[in-house]
């Protein structure tokens, strides 16, 4: 049979219009590459290799007027800085809270926990009720291995910055507010940033 060349353009016309075929997400088991040991559990550590290049972590040039020390939350970009020293920051994607879901301020680390238990707050058990009172730590907790409390004139905000069970959402507005980070990132964190540090969330 032959084809005309206006069946070939027509059939061009379609495959460009046509979307893009779907990929299935990488299961939370294809995603370990290795572990960090922990108790009392081990953490996971992530193929970066599933990650887009922008929400690796890494050392960037930083020119805000936050003073090193400080964490600066840019939800718009999903990122987190950890302001260095001598103009730059370092780097880590993060997932965000969806639209209406989101918190924005000034705030300070009131306190910090390895492993944390999760109590959903009773806004989000009223959306839905199938969540639990409590839920205590592990990799199962939507916490993560560690988390950073934030807390405002002496407050508890409920907001946090954290660990997830969830490595597919970072890079993504998927939060119900709180500050999510790969275990391994929240890890360095955790050693590494006081009690009393400043945060900001733009």
């Amino acid at each position: 049979m032959l084809i005309n060349r206006r069946q070939i353009i027509s059939a061009a016309a379609l495959l460009a219009t046509a979307p893009p075929p779907t990929l299935a997400a990488p299961s939370k088991a294809q995603w370990v590459v290795g572990t960090i040991p922990d108790t009392p559990y081990d953490i996971a550590l992530m193929d970066m290799n599933l990650v887009p290049p922008q929400f690796r972590r890494q050392m960037v040039a930083y020119d805000g007027p936050e003073p090193p020390g400080t964490l600066v939350v840019d939800p718009a970009q999903r990122f987190l800085y950890w302001v260095q020293a001598k103009g730059a920051a370092l780097r880590f994607g993060t997932a965000v809270g969806r639209e209406g879901a989101a918190w924005h301020g000034q705030a300070v680390v009131g306190r910090k926990a390895k492993w944390p238990s999760w109590t959903p707050t009773p806004n989000m058990r009223l959306k839905n009720p199938a969540l639990p009172v409590t839920m205590k730590g592990g990799p199962a907790n939507p916490l993560g291995a560690r988390a950073l409390y934030l807390y405002k004139d002496g407050r508890d905000t409920l907001y946090r910055i954290h660990g997830t069970n969830e490595p597919g959402s970072i890079g993504k507005n998927a939060s119900s507010g709180c500050i999510r980070m790969f275990n391994e990132c929240i890890f360095e964190l955790f050693a590494e940033v006081p009690v009393g540090t400043r945060v900001v969330v733009r």
